[in-house]
């Protein structure tokens, strides 16, 4: 029997986070769920002042666990003036909040007759097996095709949205950290990674760093560490402290950065963003990051910790998305649960091109 065709066989791409989107898609966490313990309550807060600024320019989508959950969160949200017909509500339960883990990841065919679109697919096991049980959370991508009516392309291996960055043109930067440790796909080797990623999401060339920072319990998300700009632009978080954890393995990356080359032999243009200063709960260090942001449609959302390192980010960032508003909002509560705004976003492209 001949195997069916893989998305790059088809015209398919992942397009970059930049370009037009229809939507954003959250999962809204659960009282009751292991992500923010004794924390819970600052995080709906916390959601809502980020969902605001969503609707400024998009449309919302919130996977709830049920009716209850959806009316609840409706109080909130009203609470914070979020127009609530920019914000849809789906049955789409899951265990934790992390949709750009569990999420759907949108792929696009742009032709003369337009745009198709389609997701993939990815098997979710909670960063390694840590945080059972996680069946829920993995079938979201499946909810959401057949919500929009798209195709489902099924790889088979595990992958998180937020182990992968794309910018649009067919580069991909990872983690060795992440994509090769053995508690996602011990049966695959680099080479075997990067004919997945080539297959279902149309890239071309895959680039490595290292290690991710000091509390990431993703085993090294990229999403942390480098984000794509432009094209031909990347953001490398940077700490400034010798004596720091983080120091040595942000080194590294940056030399791994400043080494690699485009499709054409070029280097990629490097800009270092600041790490926040140590930011601890409970004794406990956490993945602090303003790579973390998100890029919306007119706006870039930075977390930003009460540090005074918070500022100097947001200038970097202006300075690089003028045609954007950097928008700060505080991340100190959320970063508890381990991540931060770019890890409880997926975004949905616009279903035409050029926009």
């Amino acid at each position: 029997m001949k195997p069916l065709p893989v998305p790059i066989e088809l015209g398919y791409r992942m397009p970059a986070e930049w370009e037009h989107h229809a939507a954003t898609w959250l999962t809204w966490p659960r009282p009751d769920g292991i992500s923010f313990p004794n924390g819970y309550d600052a995080i709906p807060d916390v959601y809502s002042r980020f969902i605001f600024h969503l609707t400024r320019h998009e449309a919302v989508h919130i996977n709830v666990w049920d009716v209850e959950m959806a009316e609840t969160i409706r109080q909130v949200l009203r609470r914070h003036h979020v127009p609530l017909e920019r914000v849809h509500f789906h049955e789409f339960p899951s265990y934790e909040p992390w949709c750009r883990d569990h999420g759907p990841i949108f792929i696009v065919r742009d032709s003369e007759a337009g745009r198709d679109r389609a997701i993939v697919d990815w098997d979710y096991n909670a960063w390694g097996g840590k945080y059972p049980p996680y069946e829920l959370d993995d079938a979201v991508p499946q909810h959401v095709a057949r919500l929009l009516g798209l195709p489902l392309f099924s790889p088979g291996i595990v992958m998180e949205g937020g182990s992968i960055e794309v910018n649009g043109r067919g580069t991909l930067l990872t983690t060795e950290a992440c994509l090769l440790n053995p508690n996602r796909n011990p049966h695959l080797n680099r080479e075997q990674i990067e004919h997945y990623l080539h297959d279902f999401l149309g890239v071309t060339q895959v680039l490595w760093l290292g290690e991710g920072i000091v509390g990431d319990d993703t085993d090294g998300h990229i999403d942390d560490l480098a984000r794509f700009l432009d094209g031909t632009t990347i953001a490398t978080v940077v700490e400034s402290d010798p004596l720091d954890e983080n120091y040595g393995l942000l080194q590294d990356n940056l030399h791994r950065l400043k080494a690699l080359r485009d499709p054409s032999g070029h280097p990629f243009r490097i800009i270092q963003l600041p790490m926040p200063g140590r930011v601890e709960r409970d004794s406990q260090r956490l993945p602090a990051s303003y790579a973390n942001f998100y890029i919306a449609n007119q706006q870039v959302i930075l977390p930003t910790f009460r540090d005074p390192n918070d500022r100097l980010a947001q200038e970097i960032l202006q300075r690089e998305f003028s045609d954007r508003e950097v928008v700060p909002i505080d991340s100190s509560d959320l970063i508890w649960g381990l991540g931060s705004f770019h890890c409880i976003s997926q975004q949905e492209p616009a279903s035409t091109s050029g926009i």
